[in-house]
């Protein structure tokens, strides 16, 4: 693993590292803010998976997450969206390819070679953080945005146990009957949709849930609120009794002036689930 950079932030380090990785056949690049509690000893840790278009980059500058994980003494980690690199697929349009990974295990050409984010995500860089930091992945949250948000519902509710709260911003909540995602899907997953819904938040909460507690925020001005399909998990958490909030922002869109704004929400509701 290299150290791309570290700096002092906010009493801790935010720090940049590089690894090969087997899940994706590449080198992948993540950021880790640790706070100045894991000098003492393993923290808590908050995952935050990224949009559309995204690297590691986006919310380790934008989000403003590190002062409020400083004052609960919790640690960062922001991995990037897809593979990238030379004879890595791609395509033309933003919401495919590099920058677009959908948090999934592609199966068809030419993406099953290294769009092995799922694994990457789940399994190969917790036990990569797990090892080398002072953090303690008995006390992990998961949250995200759009893309992201996807992805951390998914996980979340796909890996019973893992994760002690979920929260989203602006989530693709429906992806199997939206423009986002069934594009995605049928190109990296096939077109049999039995093998889609694994990967879809509200069809994952109507048939088990999360045993936890779930915040998820929308502006009301979201340019991509057709997209996002926000209702369908609304009733699907309704109809099965689900301990969550579902807050619609007034005036607020779908960027990151608008996550940043509620960020400290996200992180007090994810302290209050790693320290009980």
């Amino acid at each position: 693993m290299e150290t791309r950079s570290e700096n002092r932030c906010f009493g801790g380090v935010q720090g940049v590292y590089t690894h090969a990785s087997n899940a994706t056949g590449t080198d992948m690049t993540f950021g880790l803010f640790l706070p100045e509690e894991a000098k003492d000893g393993p923290v808590p840790v908050l995952w935050y998976l990224s949009g559309l278009t995204c690297t590691h980059e986006n919310a380790m500058t934008k989000a403003g997450a590190q002062g409020w994980a400083a004052e609960q003494g919790i640690a960062l980690v922001f991995p990037d969206t897809s593979p990238r690199g030379e004879g890595v697929a791609d395509d033309e349009a933003f919401d495919l390819g590099q920058g677009a990974g959908f948090y999934v295990n592609a199966t068809q050409d030419p993406w099953a070679r290294h769009f092995r984010m799922w694994d990457y995500v789940a399994e190969e860089l917790p036990a990569l953080i797990g090892q080398t930091f002072a953090v303690d992945m008995d006390r992990q949250a998961i949250t995200g945005h759009s893309m992201g948000g996807h992805g951390a519902l998914t996980l979340a509710m796909g890996l019973p146990g893992r994760f002690r709260s979920v929260s989203a911003f602006s989530p693709i909540c429906h992806p199997t009957r939206s423009d986002w995602g069934r594009k995605q899907f049928t190109a990296y997953l096939g077109p049999d949709e039995a093998a889609w819904a694994s990967h879809d938040a509200t069809l994952l909460m109507r048939d088990g849930g999360f045993d936890g507690p779930v915040l998820i925020d929308t502006g009301t001005d979201d340019q991509f609120g057709d997209l996002l399909k926000t209702e369908a998990l609304a009733e699907a958490m309704a109809a099965r009794r689900q301990d969550h909030a579902l807050r619609m922002q007034r005036g607020y869109d779908h960027s990151y002036f608008f996550v940043s704004t509620f960020m400290e929400d996200h992180v007090s509701f994810h302290a209050e689930a790693l320290y009980a």
